[in-house]
């Protein structure tokens, strides 16, 4: 089942679509990664949708992935005695750490991680920013504020310092235990929440294990003055838009977002652009124009993958969001603009295997290519030829089902499972076989082949064949 569109879609599972056959419905539309949100739900809810993908996987005939999003920890001030409070600007408030419920002069804040990063002038913005407050004076275990913005507080809203570093851990007790239990379901891709340094992505590097790619979500300034390093630790990383904004001026969200594709791109790590993507569509049959604007922006920016979060999740409409997501793209990708626009980021060549991968790239750009094919055991060759955004469909066969689900992911890659060749001729027929299959070349047309040699052995691309399909 091929798409017709390189950029890939992201569909959150929940209530309103973690069934079998929606499920099924959502991938026949185009869905190529489904995530598990572990903010929400339970343990069985998220097994059941992830064996739901596996079926799919079946029916659809192509790798699927699994994305488990972590939830991270959450900063929230404590409650109220009665729920709420009134407040306006320049009256004064103590947050501090004694649990009592609070009133309009105090409040709990059960965290001494932000008493630890607050300053004077410092400002907190609660409620997803509607209140900020501005710290005045801090002493021990207690900050006093003022309000600068809101009306309203009502219990354990959530509370964020911007520009600082809290010194605290991306990783809950929570989020160890979702993490040991989405390995044990096999997922493909752990998303990790609140990532402010490269250490954080370390540490969940070294838990995984391997088992399954790793993903930071970038939804903290500090994130961003770290990135480079970040992006060592990373298989790719999801510009988690909505959290960003609330700590990010407005005007400064889409800088950021073409920061980190750019940076992310350089390197070649994949990509997801999300948050409230075409989120009318949580309630209306449609989306807004501003909304398949947005989405088309980010086609045109080269984005590998886009999500959608409570459209498909919780919404009313799971399986026209997926259609209509997938419609844009397709749009997009057919603007004789596109190719120029997406295609801005070229890089040099950082060793032999970049060479080689850009050299293939243009090989297919010179003559009547009709697609090319990449071998690879860890996914690295195919990553690499995606990142020069060839216009050719590009095969991904690997020997390992797990790599091809990772590569489901990966903008432009058609990602399959088949044998390691013996040798070049064997390399070659196969090649053709697949491409054949998948109704990728007429007769008689170039396939061109990038692999590695010796087969079976992870390492470099370092070898570039044509071939032409079957007659």
């Amino acid at each position: 089942m091929i798409r017709a569109r390189r950029a890939r879609i992201v569909a959150t599972l929940g209530p309103a679509s973690r069934a079998s056959e929606r499920v099924l419905e959502l991938a026949q539309a185009g869905a190529d990664v489904f995530r598990l949100n572990f903010s929400h739900g339970v343990h069985d809810d998220h097994a059941a949708a992830a064996k739901a993908v596996r079926e799919a996987e079946v029916a659809v005939q192509r790798p699927l992935g699994v994305l488990a999003d972590l939830q991270g920890p959450k900063l929230r001030l404590g409650a109220f005695k009665d729920g709420a409070v009134l407040v306006e600007p320049g009256q004064a408030l103590r947050l501090d750490l004694d649990p009592a419920p609070g009133d309009a002069t105090r409040v709990s804040a059960p965290h001494p991680e932000l008493f630890a990063a607050m300053r004077p002038g410092s400002v907190l913005l609660v409620d997803d920013g509607k209140v900020r407050l501005q710290v005045k004076a801090i002493g021990p275990g207690f900050a006093d504020t003022v309000v600068m913005q809101g009306v309203r507080l009502s219990d354990r809203k959530g509370v964020a310092l911007p520009g600082a570093v809290i010194p605290m851990s991306a990783m809950t007790d929570k989020d160890h235990k979702d993490l040991a239990f989405a390995l044990r379901i096999g997922v493909d891709w752990v998303a990790l929440s609140f990532v402010q340094r490269a250490a954080d992505m370390a540490d969940l590097r070294r838990l995984v294990q391997g088992r399954a790619a790793v993903l930071a979500k970038i939804e903290k300034p500090a994130a961003l003055d770290q990135i480079e390093e970040i992006l060592d630790f990373c298989d790719g990383v999801m510009v988690a838009r909505g959290d960003l904004g609330v700590e990010l001026e407005p005007e400064e969200v889409p800088v950021a977002q073409k920061t980190l594709l750019r940076a992310a791109r350089a390197r070649g790590v994949p990509v997801i652009v999300a948050t409230q993507m075409l989120e009318s569509m949580i309630t209306s049959g449609t989306p807004t124009r501003a909304e398949a604007t947005d989405v088309a922006n980010a086609t045109y920016e080269g984005a590998d993958a886009l999500m959608l979060s409570a459209e498909t999740a919780s919404g009313a409409y799971p399986l026209e969001a997926v259609s209509m997501m997938s419609r844009i793209i397709a749009r997009v990708e057919r603007d004789p603009r596109w190719p120029e626009l997406m295609g801005a980021e070229r890089h040099d060549a950082e060793d032999d295997a970049d060479a080689l991968v850009m050299a293939a790239r243009r090989a297919a750009e010179a003559a009547s290519t009709a697609c090319l094919v990449a071998f690879t055991a860890t996914g690295a060759t195919a990553r690499r030829l995606a990142r020069e955004r060839p216009l050719q469909p590009v095969v991904a066969l690997t020997p390992d089902l797990k790599v091809a689900r990772r590569l489901a992911l990966v903008w432009g890659l058609e990602p399959r499972v088949a044998k390691d060749p013996r040798d070049v001729d064997e390399m070659t027929a196969e090649a053709v076989e697949v491409v054949g299959q998948l109704g990728l070349a007429r007769p008689g047309e170039r396939i061109l082949i990038l692999a590695g040699v010796p087969f079976g052995a992870p390492g470099s691309a370092n070898l570039l064949r044509f071939a032409h399909a079957a007659l």
